[in-house]
């Protein structure tokens, strides 16, 4: 059996959430699934990302595979590195100390997009307001 983990669909009618899910690979989109981990609210902002990390590392020792989407929520949290440190088997302060540092980079990275939308916004703003007048 091929487990994966990946989205079900949920909410209403152009208001989607989804759970995140590990099931067989050969279920439907919304079937039956063997455990759910997380949900994602991607319509609200910022968009929202809750998992249980120790369920998902569980659930990536014994082989699940994540959908491309997943993988990418799981690398946004550092999951997938906490995950590939674990399988080459690094102490758990080198891996604590990784994902500190990881962290503080990734916190640094989004500081610094939000900083520049907010100039291209401004950038924008003033432009228009130069045409107009």
């Amino acid at each position: 059996m091929s487990v994966r983990i990946r989205l079900t669909r949920a909410g209403r009618k152009k208001v989607p959430h989804y759970r995140i899910v590990v099931m067989d690979s050969r279920n439907r989109r919304d079937g039956a699934y063997l455990d759910q981990i997380g949900v994602y609210h991607p319509n609200l902002q910022p968009a929202q990302f809750e998992v249980n990390e120790e369920k998902a590392l569980r659930w990536l020792t014994q082989g699940a595979v994540p959908s491309d989407t997943v993988r990418s929520l799981l690398s946004q949290r550092g999951i997938l590195l906490r995950f590939d440190l674990m399988k080459r088997q690094t102490p758990p302060e080198k891996i604590a100390a990784t994902l500190a540092t990881w962290r503080e980079a990734a916190a640094a990275r989004t500081a610094q997009r939000a900083e520049q939308k907010k100039l291209k916004r401004k950038g924008k703003a003033s432009a228009e307001s130069a045409a107009t007048s």
